[in-house]
């Protein structure tokens, strides 16, 4: 007797490019998940990340989707948050059709395709921006992963429709860089190849198209990390600065997150070297490197406080230079005190972001 049977279908592989996972925040916007946000916030940025079985080959010490951290990889969260496996397709259509409502609940001002760290992730992020850009005209951004990247790779993003790059450095030293993301947990990025990238992304996207994101607390003193921006905004790079929030299941889910006044000022930091209004150069800082004066007068100091621009999340722009990655609270839980408005600030925010400063800068 014949004993064996016939093998059933196999299991449908849900791996870019046919599928990515989309944010929390994106699932929402686009009416693929349920929810809202606190205070009436709005995701305008459609986040997607690349997906493959058998996940990303980095090992960042605080990162969930670290090849270390316990689990399969299709169940890891990311941003402390879960991040739903869509059909490209779909993704595309609902674009598509709610990306030019301006004003309304599912507005789409940007969409961001965020590799990870596999042999695919490249040619992929083209083939994503392809089939978005064949449903939709929103602008597109690719947050790239310069491990696994080629300069031809940014010419043929660039060609599929990519007009703005970001690359995730994170943080702010060589040093902490080759601790957390490099030989000090067995993972392949190195820091040259990383500010590499930059400067060639640079020439192929242009001045002010290319996007460092840094991560605020990662073990830096205010002064390292008021340095990496200076250096990042002399090549023409702005900076999108992120407060470090712990990942359960991370090798650093214990490491605290930085101050509430250490990354005020780094945020005002920030906005003054992007815009032009201060370098890093004139600032001053104590002996445990802690900004103390932005070079500036005290009261051109106050006037740019009191925009609360500087607090707002900062991430690419729409069409029109309105904001779009606005990541609603990817820094801290809701409720908790706003570190990176995803609105502008209103009058109460303004003051109580004036008495988080914790001092009185010059």
């Amino acid at each position: 007797m014949n004993l064996m049977r016939a093998p059933g279908p196999a299991a449908a592989v849900e791996e870019s490019p046919e599928y990515v996972r989309t944010s929390l925040g994106a699932a929402i916007a686009l009416g693929f998940s349920p929810g809202a946000f606190y205070r009436d916030a709005r995701a305008y940025c459609i986040n997607l990340l690349l997906t493959y079985n058998d996940g990303c080959r980095a090992n960042c010490a605080y990162c969930g989707l670290s090849r270390s951290r316990a689990g399969r990889y299709t169940d890891k969260s990311f941003i402390r948050v879960k991040w739903p496996v869509v059909r490209v397709s779909k993704v595309a259509d609902r674009i598509g059709r709610i990306g030019g409502l301006a004003g309304s609940r599912g507005e789409v001002r940007r969409v961001c395709i965020s590799m990870v760290t596999h042999p695919r992730a490249a040619s992929d992020v083209v083939r994503v921006a392809t089939a978005i850009r064949s449903r939709s005209d929103v602008p597109i951004s690719g947050l790239l992963t310069p491990t696994t990247l080629t300069r031809s790779d940014l010419e043929a993003m660039k060609d599929a429709g990519i007009d703005r790059i970001g690359i995730a450095v994170d943080a702010a030293t060589r040093e902490l860089f080759d601790v957390l993301r490099g030989h000090g947990v067995r993972g392949p990025h190195r820091w040259e190849g990383y500010w590499k990238a930059l400067a060639e992304a640079v020439e192929v996207f242009g001045r002010g198209m290319v996007g460092c994101h840094l991560i605020a607390g990662l073990g830096e003193t205010e002064r390292e990390m008021a340095g990496a921006i200076q250096a990042a905004h002399d090549m023409g790079v702005v900076t999108h600065l992120f407060s470090f929030y712990p990942e359960h299941g991370s090798a650093m889910e214990r490491h605290e997150r930085p101050s509430l006044e250490s990354y005020r000022r780094i945020q005002l930091a920030r906005y003054l070297i992007n815009e032009g209004i201060a370098r890093y150069e004139d600032f001053s800082f104590d002996d445990r490197g802690t900004i103390t004066g932005y070079g500036i007068p005290r009261d051109r100091l106050e006037e740019v406080v009191g925009l609360g621009l500087p607090f707002m999340t900062s991430g690419c722009p729409g069409k029109h230079g309105e904001l779009a990655c606005n990541r609603p609270y990817a820094n801290e839980r809701p409720g908790e005190p706003i570190r990176n408005y995803p609105f502008p600030p209103d009058e109460q925010d303004i003051e109580e972001i004036r008495s988080q400063l914790g001092h009185d800068p010059e």
